[in-house]
């Protein structure tokens, strides 16, 4: 019998801090079960920070007979905004019909279908409109009908940082920058190496890690080999805003693809996604030429104002690990998420594969489920209505819990207020509290938000900082990194949050 004497046991080791990995621990910690998330860089900074940001059934799916998938994203759109109403938010979606694309019975039929196919909603049901003599259609080229439907909008690695922080207010361990080294079974343990040297026992592990998720498998010779999951990049161009209003845009194009426009970070416009196969390195994927000519023509097929490369502001793209389900095309492959099991007995290995933001929670869910015969001791399903951090708005109401932060912290600029009052909800008190003025060092960023970022939310750099936990980034630019980084400058041997 081995004599291992780990550092640190757990019941279930979760590998990968993305949205699938941090909303397996939050529901994992809530149900009593002693959990550690490792993670190897920031959480979610890789697929999870370079979806389209939005939480919708998939109208597009319904082409594919993908009934289950929309049903249960819809309905999961329900039960999200209302554990997130500071940080998801209804938006209207304008379809143009353009001659050439899909007829609009068939358009009619597909909206009448998402309308109800989710059981009853809060927003507002589907409707044809004339583009020409509304503000639907201002910015575009001359088209005279379209459709108006809704979904919804959410910043995603804000999503997933709640997650993790839920889940290690409810004792789950949080270990960004660590790395999983591999694991061997041991009687009914796994015992896990981890990139800091130190090792974990684990009745079970969650192998969430994504485009790396049959690397992991790898490093686990006991378990069962998977065929490895088909890689897709999506990706996406930011550009000065296109449009006024509030409202999105999907844009069909020829090649039956759509595309997104939707209004971002109040100056831009984001346009995506690309569905491209990929088998480059996950870890940095980048926009290809092709790419920005692509979306740039799906935008020019449609709107008065001519875009190009040379108006790129920025970009960029994500890796999405598909379940191989032998389909040639793509954008055909399911989006739907598929678990599996690694082993006949304890102790179990799950991989999750596939997914998308909107069904995260459902998806945690199943897992438990799957993995419960090895963890019998856990407790019932319970996220389906408790909020994520700072989601205890009074009525669910932003816009009355907004006018309330501006009378709080009157010295906030309107801009600041919002961004502030989206990110952090009723949490906003932790961490403006007793100000009286706000320290910036630019675009409403202060030094009490960044060290509340270090302490509570393991941000441990600039980037961490400007582009997953706020997207200041965008608008600071070169300025506000070298004032962010001169800051954590001064913060040298700060342990960050665990």
């Amino acid at each position: 019998m081995s004599t291992t004497k780990p550092d640190i046991d757990v019941d279930l080791l979760v590998i990968g801090g993305g949205v699938n990995g941090t909303g397996i621990a939050r529901d994992a910690a809530g149900r009593g079960l002693r959990v550690m998330l490792v993670e190897r860089d920031d959480l979610a900074s890789h697929t999870s920070s370079s979806s389209t940001k939005l939480i919708h059934g998939g109208l597009r799916y319904l082409e594919y007979y993908e009934f289950r998938l929309v049903r249960e994203a819809l309905a999961e759109r329900e039960k999200l905004i209302d554990v997130a109403p500071h940080l998801i938010s209804p938006m209207r979606f304008v379809m143009p019909l353009a001659a050439g694309m899909r007829p609009a019975w068939l358009i009619r039929l597909g909206l009448f279908l998402y309308d109800h196919i989710g059981g009853r909603t809060r927003l507002p049901k589907s409707k044809g409109v004339r583009l020409d003599k509304t503000n639907w259609g201002a910015g575009l080229k001359p088209i005279r009908h379209g459709f108006v439907y809704s979904d919804g909008w959410v910043d995603d690695a804000r999503l997933v940082v709640l997650n993790a922080l839920d889940a290690a207010e409810r004792g789950a361990q949080i270990r960004t920058h660590t790395s999983f080294e591999g694991a061997r079974r041991e009687s009914v343990h796994w015992v896990a190496s981890l990139g800091d040297g130190s090792t974990v026992t684990a009745r079970a592990i969650a192998n969430t890690s994504g485009p790396w998720v049959s690397k992991v498998l790898a490093e686990m010779p006991q378990a069962h080999a998977e065929r490895p999951p088909r890689l897709v990049k999506g990706s996406h161009i930011i550009v000065k805003k296109l449009f006024e209003g509030e409202h999105a845009y999907i844009l069909q194009n020829p090649d039956k693809r759509i595309i997104f426009a939707i209004p971002y970070e109040d100056d831009f416009t984001l346009i995506g996604t690309t569905d491209k196969p990929y088998e480059g390195d996950p870890s940095h994927p980048t926009i290809d030429p092709d790419e920005t000519e692509y979306l740039c023509d799906s935008v020019n097929r449609y709107f008065s104002r001519q875009i190009g490369a040379g108006d790129v502001v920025g970009s960029y793209s994500g890796v999405r690990p598909l379940f191989d389900d032998g389909n040639e095309n793509a954008s055909e492959v399911t989006r739907d998420y598929v678990l599996r099991l690694g082993t006949g007995e304890a102790p179990q290995i799950l991989s999750a594969f596939g997914g998308k933001i909107t069904t995260y929670r459902r998806l945690s869910e199943h897992a438990l489920e799957d993995l419960a015969p090895f963890l019998p001791d856990m407790a019932k399903p319970w996220t389906a209505g408790v909020s994520l951090p700072g989601g205890d708005l009074p009525n669910g109401d932003f816009a009355a819990f907004l006018q309330s932060v501006r009378s709080r912290w009157p010295f906030l600029d309107a801009v600041t207020a919002a961004r502030m009052a989206h990110a952090y909800g009723t949490r906003i008190e932790r961490v403006l509290s007793d100000a009286i003025s706000l320290d910036d060092i630019g675009h409403g960023l202060s030094t009490r938000e960044i060290d509340y970022l270090i302490d509570q939310e393991w941000a441990q750099t600039a980037e961490d900082i400007l582009w997953r936990r706020t997207k200041l980034g965008l608008h600071g630019g070169a300025p506000l990194q070298a004032a962010v980084e001169s800051y954590l400058a001064t913060r040298k041997g700060h342990v960050p949050a665990q």
